[in-house]
């Protein structure tokens, strides 16, 4: 699964989000608090020691000077659970130290707690056997066998407290604000006047060049009839025929590409149909809507299945691949499965990330399972309100 956050990795079915690295990075995440614990430490020990009111003053010295490097800190180990960048802010600054202060206070022995109960916890029930030899045997095998249990547990507790954690760190640096909103309402309008352009080119193309490659593909055909097929004129006549015909061919495939008239005509389940049957694998699709959906929502779902069964084609070794589209409680749905390989990785450019990217602006969902040797699964999610 295409996931760019710990609280979203949650989302996925129990063996893909256990096998990955999600809950592993929220531990991480986590046990890093105890960089500003010990610098919380460092203030409190001269406090207790010295007394008041000079250990009050040092420790307060040490808290303030800690305050920088833990500003400096907090914003990079959020990267652990939320591979989403931060965006800029007026205040950045301001909102960076407020953290700090906020993590120095409270929010580092708390990270720490849980770490110790989803983590410590169940570790120490697996090593009840080697660490206390005294207890009965049955009663070590039971401790060890409850702990190796409540790891799964740990895994998902972890994560959402590291997931739930960075969330409330990335409110705190970048609120949902205006800037945020006009930035997503500008990508929004880049992505109308994207396809807008297309469906220029696709009809220029269609009403210039391709017109007149069937007048010239017409000619040539008329005069190849009135020349002898064993002449030579004939036979060059017969080639351009040929290489007019196969560029004719190639122009209809490319305007298919820019853009799908069979979608504006007839909709998303016709066009997949479209886009399937010209796949080499063979697909079998089933997509089942009520009516026409708003524009965006099919244009993004079509770019999406097309890009999902050229993957298929390139990179699957698929023998079948299969699609399905249902609208569920207002939602898009769509599935692109395949038989093949699996190891569909979006650091190897199958543009997995793009199609994240452009699910992002109509408020979409990519999810992707590709385990090494098969099968292939990229769900899509698009809200149709």
């Amino acid at each position: 699964m295409l996931n760019r956050t710990a609280l979203e990795a949650l989302t996925r079915r129990p063996l893909p989000f256990l096998k990955s690295a999600w809950p592993w990075r929220s531990v991480a995440y986590l046990l890093a608090s105890a960089v500003p614990g010990a610098a919380f430490l460092l203030a409190a020990i001269p406090a207790t020691l010295i007394g008041p009111p000079q250990g009050f003053v040092v420790g307060a010295a040490v808290v303030v000077g800690a305050v920088l490097p833990v500003a400096w800190f907090e914003p990079r180990r959020l990267r652990l659970v939320d591979d989403v960048p931060v965006p800029e802010t007026p205040d950045r600054r301001r909102r960076e130290l407020g953290l700090a202060v906020m993590t120095l206070l409270a929010m580092w022995w708390i990270d720490l707690i849980m770490v110790l109960f989803t983590v410590v916890g169940p570790a120490l029930l697996i090593l009840t056997p080697a660490v206390q030899p005294d207890v009965a045997p049955s009663v070590g095998v039971a401790a060890a066998v409850m702990g190796v249990l409540l790891l799964p547990v740990a895994a998902y507790t972890a994560t959402a407290w590291g997931g739930a954690r960075g969330a409330m760190a990335r409110a705190v640096l970048a609120p949902q604000g205006s800037e945020l909103n006009e930035v997503l309402r500008s990508r929004a309008r880049l992505v109308d006047a994207f396809e807008m352009e297309r469906r220029r080119i696709e009809r220029d193309l269609h009403d210039g060049a391709q017109q007149r490659l069937v007048s010239l593909s017409m000619t040539l055909g008329l005069a190849k009839l009135d020349l002898p097929e064993d002449s030579p004129t004939g036979r060059l006549i017969g080639l351009a025929h040929d290489e007019a015909k196969q560029a004719l061919a190639e122009l209809r495939e490319l305007i298919r590409g820019v853009h799908s008239q069979v979608l504006t005509d007839r909709g998303l389940g016709a066009a997949v149909q479209d886009v399937a049957g010209r796949s080499p694998v063979p697909v079998d699709v089933d997509v089942r809507l009520p009516g026409r959906l708003p524009t965006a929502v099919e244009v993004t779902a079509y770019y999406v299945v097309s890009e999902a069964l050229a993957n298929l084609a390139k990179h699957a070794r698929a023998a079948r691949g299969a699609v399905t589209g249902r609208l569920e409680r207002g939602t898009l749905v769509v599935e692109v499965r395949d038989d093949g390989v699996g190891g569909a990785d979006p650091a190897r450019g199958t543009g997995l990330t793009g199609l994240a990217d452009r699910l992002a602006v109509v408020g979409g969902r990519l999810s992707v399972s590709s385990p090494a040797g098969g099968p292939t699964l990229v769900r899509v999610e698009i809200p149709c309100a």
